[in-house]
Parts: C-alpha cells; sequence; structure tokens
C-alpha cells in the first residue's frame, strides 16, 4: 500500500483520529456530536466521536474512522469548513484512540494501551500540579510571605513518609506520578493481608500487601512494575468495603 500523504499544514503523522479545535463552546455536546457525525460520516465509517464538557476540552473534539485514509479525506475537505459560524481547524491526532487500538488490535494491546495512556495522564498531571506549588511559592515569596506549609505530624507509622521532606511544593495526592507502590486509606479496620491480598493480588505482578503496625485503616500495595499498580488503582479507586460500605482511596506512593 503506498504511504499515505499528509494534507497541507498538518504537523501530525496520519492516523484514523481526526483532532478537531475552535469549535463553538457555548454549543451543547449532544447537539455537537450529532452536527460532526452528519459531517465527517460523508468520509467514511466513524467509530468513535468524542467530545467533554470540560473545560479545558471545549472547544474540541476527535472523530475516530475506521481507516486513515478516510480521516486524510476528512481533513483535506473539512478543513475550514464553518460549524456554527466557526472555521474548524483540523489535524491528525498525536496519539492513537482506544477505539482505534480496539478495532485494530486484539483485547490485550487495548488493556495495555489503556494503562500507558493512563500512566502519562497521571504524570501529566503530577507534573501540573507540581508547577502550579512552584508558582504559588513563588508568589508567596514575593510578596515577602511564606506560603502555608502543612503541618509536621508528631508521629508517623512505619513505612509511612513526610509529605513535604524538605519543605517544597507538595504535590496533591491524588496527581502523585505512577510507581509500583500503591497506598490505600480508609479500609475497614478488620480487613487484614488475606482480605486485602484478595482484592489487589489478582492483578499483573502483584507482590505483596503490607499493613502498618499501630496503624488502621491504611496499607500498602506493592507490584514488580507500574503496569500492575496502574490496573489496580484504576480498577479499585472509589470501592467500597467491610459492613459500613466504607470508600477507599487508592493512590500511588508518595516517593
Amino acid at each position: 500500500m503506498a504511504a499515505l500523504a499528509i494534507p497541507g499544514g498538518m504537523s501530525n503523522q496520519p492516523s484514523s483520529t481526526v483532532y478537531i479545535k475552535n469549535l463553538e463552546e457555548r454549543i451543547k455536546v449532544d447537539q455537537l456530536k450529532e452536527a460532526l457525525t452528519e459531517i465527517f460520516s460523508e468520509y467514511g465509517t466513524v467509530i468513535d466521536l468524542v467530545a467533554k464538557t470540560n473545560l479545558k476540552a471545549k472547544g474540541q473534539a476527535f472523530v475516530v474512522f475506521d481507516h486513515p485514509e478516510a480521516a486524510g479525506r476528512a481533513i483535506k475537505e473539512v478543513q475550514g469548513f464553518e460549524l456554527f459560524d466557526k472555521p474548524m481547524v483540523l489535524d491528525f491526532a498525536r496519539t492513537r484512540s482506544d477505539a482505534t487500538v480496539l478495532n485494530d488490535g486484539n483485547v490485550e494491546e487495548f488493556e495495555a494501551h489503556k494503562r500507558k495512556r493512563l500512566a502519562e495522564k497521571e504524570r501529566k498531571q503530577a507534573s501540573e500540579a507540581a508547577e502550579a506549588q512552584k508558582k504559588l511559592k513563588r508568589a508567596a515569596a514575593a510578596n515577602g510571605a511564606e506560603p502555608a506549609a502543612r503541618p509536621a505530624k508528631a508521629s508517623r507509622g512505619a513505612g509511612l513518609k513526610s509529605s513535604n521532606p524538605a519543605g517544597g511544593p507538595v504535590v496533591p495526592e491524588e496527581y502523585l506520578p505512577p510507581n509500583k507502590i500503591l497506598f490505600l486509606q480508609n479500609l475497614p479496620d478488620d480487613y487484614d493481608v488475606d482480605s486485602l491480598t484478595s482484592i489487589f493480588g489478582r492483578f499483573e505482578g502483584f507482590r505483596e500487601v503490607r499493613l502498618v503496625p499501630g496503624r488502621k485503616g491504611i496499607a500498602f500495595v506493592e507490584y514488580e512494575a507500574e503496569a500492575g499498580a496502574i490496573s489496580a488503582k484504576e480498577s479499585t479507586a472509589g470501592m467500597t468495603l467491610g459492613d459500613e460500605g466504607k470508600v477507599i482511596k487508592v493512590v500511588y506512593q508518595r516517593k
């Protein structure tokens, strides 16, 4: 098969997914998706269409075709087309979509792709959170005031690390970058190593569950690699356990 030519002005390599920006942000998502589906289905089979409502993603969408050739035709023909009085700006998406991977590969490849995407997303969130903390610290220093530090606990359980050992910016737990150890919180008091192993031991590369002596409600789960921890975190965060229906918190261990 001949190589697919990149339409003029495109910066990304050909793929089956079209990235669209400069969309009207005031249009409801359902209405926007309906309009995009009608336009792009003229150029091939659309297997997925993603448009989100969160602030960072507004005005953008992704249209996934079953073949890169269809995506290339759509970009060439629709580039600059006005939708709701705004000209659309199109390019190939930089990464493969979930729908493309599932369409081209198998379940194992799809799960590996999803873990990788999630890890990259969490690393980006961690980096953004750290940068935001640095900016707050610089702003506070410029105003002649020190940013408020988290109060240090008088005593910490074995295995727990200080949340701010050097007095620097503290990345919120939810945005810590992936690593192979998970930190579990809000566990039922009667959950022991065996109970937690039955839950977390089913994920790839499981090594062990470690309880913290003298501290109830928390534990650590270690895997051989990040991939297992990512899958476990994605599958168990927000799970309810025990008779009281406690919602557990699952984050990566702070390094």
